[in-house]
């Protein structure tokens, strides 16, 4: 069925996804015919997408009827579930639905279950945590490629640890650097790329990294830098809490004789074990207790974000407290 769910925090590459949706259902001389777009602030959207997509394209190509950040797979009505079950067996052949929404589907909802049985394609476009290093090369590579960009291992790990998980601003670096390398054929050095990629030194590792060896000073500078660039304070703390998680789980298994790098690398939830041994150096001289001691301090620190207390204060406050912890380690 001509049916397509896509869902998660990563904006950027949705936006992408569609864009080849749009190229490749619609002719561009009958997309002011065939295009429509429905926003969620209209009660009738679902309904008014689900009568527009049974109506057959005009011309050439087809029809493609967009719900934007629809809601139907997280609350769906009784009168849009009974028009869900009898559009969706019956949508003509070049006539295509897409859905998007940043909430995962509610697995549990009649309506999600009748999307994933008769969708094309039913796809996450999920953020790639901070923390998960070699999934943050792979995607650099990966838009290296795409946009025909030569870059070494060594520039391909800088650009990870400067743009990080922002999607939107890797692409912008790749179309810079494939302005500057036309017509060459040599991978680009990291002298290069750091004199044309500076958008942030510091990133919310290397704050988790000054926490551990109790900077407190290096830590607040840090800090200050990620606020400065404007990093969300939530997406901060997302990345403190994947990290000492990781480090914790490392440490337990050390702790527990566990020497095999593979078996750690699965308990810790690390994609490449040869990173084991450098996170074991990173924390041979920090206690298990110590580790478990900083989770309850972020998670006290995520509330009272939520809560709405002030980002920076806040921020400062807790980051000196979790120094303190690692203080003569």
């Amino acid at each position: 069925m001509p049916i397509y769910v896509y869902w998660g925090e990563d904006d950027f590459a949705i936006e992408k996804a569609v864009a080849v949706l749009c190229d490749r259902v619609l002719d561009p001389q009958w997309t002011s015919f065939n295009y429509t777009s429905l926003l969620p602030d209209r009660d009738d959207a679902a309904i008014q997408g689900l009568n527009q997509v049974m109506t057959p394209s005009f011309g050439a190509g087809g029809r493609l009827v967009w719900l934007v950040n629809s809601t139907v797979c997280q609350h769906c009505p009784d009168n849009v579930l009974a028009e869900l079950g009898r559009t969706l067996p019956v949508i003509p052949e070049n006539s295509f639905l897409l859905l998007t929404s940043r909430n995962k589907p509610d697995e549990r909802l009649k309506s999600t279950k009748i999307l994933k049985q008769y969708a094309t394609e039913f796809r996450e476009f999920p953020l790639i945590p901070p923390w998960k290093t070699e999934l943050l090369v792979q995607a650099v590579n990966q838009a290296a490629q795409t946009v025909g960009v030569k870059l070494t291992p060594k520039t391909a790990e800088f650009i990870a640890e400067s743009v990080g998980n922002d999607t939107r601003l890797l692409y912008n670096e790749m179309e810079k650097l494939h302005l500057y390398t036309a017509g060459s054929t040599q991978p680009l050095d990291v002298d290069i790329i750091t004199k044309l990629i500076g958008n942030t030194t510091q990133n919310s590792l290397q704050l988790a990294a000054a926490i551990r060896t109790g900077d407190t000073a290096g830590a607040l500078a840090t800090l200050s830098d990620l606020i400065a660039a404007s990093e969300p304070a939530l997406r901060i703390v997302a990345t403190l809490i994947g990290q000492f998680r990781t480090w914790l789980w490392v440490k337990i298994m050390m702790e527990s004789g566990e020497r095999n790098p593979q078996a750690i690398a699965q308990a810790a939830e690390v994609g490449n074990p040869k990173r084991i041994y450098f996170l074991q150096q990173e924390i041979k001289s920090l206690s298990v207790q110590q580790l478990i001691s900083i989770l309850p301090l972020l998670l006290e620190l995520e509330v009272s974000l939520k809560q709405g207390y002030s980002d920076i204060s806040t921020l400062q406050t807790k980051v000196i407290e979790l120094c303190q912890v690692f203080r003569g380690s």
